[in-house]
C-alpha cells in the first residue's frame, strides 16, 4: 500500500514542489491549503485537496487523516514587513502549535517541520546544527517567529512527538512567484540599482523537498538539518540574474543609512498605493547580514544534494519563461 502524507501550505512554492515529489515517489497525498489561496499546481496533481487553515484547530484536525505516515508542516508566513508581525506570529507559532497537537492526537507517524536557517538568528557566521540559536532575541519579526515555532516542536517532542526539523537557507526553483523569483522581474524593471552588502546560502527547491521525504525514514527524531550549498553575496545573485536576462550587471553601493531611509519611505508609501513595499527595514537588516551554513549532516544522513547557484537560478529562470511570467531574454547577435 502507498504511504500517506499530509502537507500544510501545499499550494505554496515549497509545498507544491513537495507534493509533486511525494507523488513521484509513490506516496498518497492529502494537500491542505487556505480557501483564499490559489491552488495553482495542485489542480493538475492527483492529490486529495482539502481546505483548512493551520490557525483554525478544528479545521486542521478535520483535514488531517488518522494515522498518516508523515505530516509535512510547510505552511508559514514569510513576510519581512513588521506591519504583518501579529498575523505572522499567529500563523507561524500558533499554527505550528496546532499542527503539533493534531499530529499527536491523530497518531501521525512522523512530523517534518519546515523551519528556516534564520531561526538560528543573525549570527553573522557559518551555521551548523550545533550553533546556539539567538533567534528568540532577534529584532526581526520573521526570525523570532521561526525560532518560536521551533520551540513548539520541541514541546511536542517532550510529549512523545516524532519530529524532525529542516532549516533551509534561501530556496530557489520552479513554481516560485513571490520569493527570489522577484529578482528576475525587478532586474528587468530596473528596480535593483543597489543591493545590501550581505550574503547567504542558497538551495535548490528540488534538493530541499527530497530532503524532506528522506527525513521521514533517515532523519533522527529531534534533530535539525541545515540545507544550503551555494554561498553567494546578494549582489552576486543580482549580477548573475542580470547576465541571464541579457543585461549588463550594474549594482551600485549605497550607505546603509541611505538604504534604511529608502526602506522607511517605501513602508510609509506602500499602504497608500495598496501594495507591498519593495524594501522593508526588516528585509534590509536580514540582507545586510551574512548567514551561511554547512550541509555536512544533511548530506551524510539524508542524502541531501546541494546544487551550484547557476543551476538553481537557471531552473527558476526557465520555468518563469516557460510559464509565461517572463519574456525570453534578448538574443545576442
Amino acid at each position: 500500500m502507498a504511504r500517506t502524507a499530509f502537507v500544510t501550505g501545499a499550494s505554496g512554492f515549497v509545498g507544491s514542489n513537495l507534493c509533486e515529489e511525494l507523488l513521484a515517489q509513490g506516496w498518497r497525498v492529502t494537500a491542505m491549503h487556505r480557501a483564499d489561496r490559489d491552488p495553482g499546481l495542485l489542480l493538475r496533481l492527483p492529490v486529495e485537496r482539502v481546505i483548512g487553515d493551520v490557525t483554525d484547530y478544528r479545521a486542521l484536525r478535520a483535514a488531517m487523516p488518522e494515522r498518516v505516515d508523515a505530516v509535512f508542516h510547510v505552511a508559514g508566513n514569510t513576510s519581512l514587513w513588521a506591519r504583518h508581525r501579529v498575523e505572522q506570529l499567529r500563523v507561524n507559532v500558533k499554527g505550528t502549535r496546532n499542527v503539533v497537537r493534531a499530529a499527536l492526537e491523530s497518531g501521525a507517524g512522523r512530523l517534518i517541520h519546515t523551519s528556516s536557517l534564520v531561526a538560528y538568528g543573525m549570527n553573522g557566521g557559518t551555521v551548523t546544527e550545533e550553533t546556539p540559536s539567538s533567534g528568540l532575541g532577534s529584532p526581526i519579526a520573521y526570525v523570532r517567529s521561526k525560532a518560536l515555532a521551533e520551540r513548539e516542536i520541541r514541546r511536542g517532542l517532550s510529549k512523545g512527538l516524532n519530529a524532525v526539523i529542516l532549516n533551509p537557507g534561501h530556496v530557489i526553483g520552479r513554481y516560485d512567484l513571490r520569493n527570489w523569483s522577484r529578482v528576475f522581474r525587478m532586474v528587468d524593471a530596473g528596480q535593483l540599482p543597489t543591493v545590501p552588502a550581505g550574503g547567504g546560502s542558497f538551495c535548490h527547491v528540488r534538493s530541499v523537498v527530497r530532503a524532506h521525504v528522506a527525513a521521514v525514514d533517515r532523519g533522527r527524531c529531534g534533530s535539525h538539518y541545515v540545507l544550503g550549498g551555494a554561498d553567494s553575496s546578494y549582489g552576486g545573485v543580482v549580477r548573475q540574474v542580470a547576465r541571464m536576462r541579457g543585461q549588463r550587471p550594474r549594482v551600485l553601493p549605497l550607505p546603509l543609512l541611505a538604504l534604511q531611509t529608502l526602506a522607511r519611505v517605501d513602508e510609509w508609501v506602500s499602504p497608500l498605493l495598496r501594495r507591498e513595499p519593495d524594501l522593508t527595514r526588516d528585509a534590509l537588516a536580514l540582507l545586510s547580514s551574512n548567514l551561511y551554513c554547512r550541509n555536512t549532516r544533511a548530506v551524510a544522513e539524508l542524502g541531501y544534494e546541494p546544487k551550484p547557484l547557476a543551476e538553481i537560478l537557471d531552473d527558476c529562470h526557465r520555468w518563469l519563461i516557460d510559464s509565461g511570467h517572463l519574456k525570453p531574454p534578448p538574443t545576442r547577435r
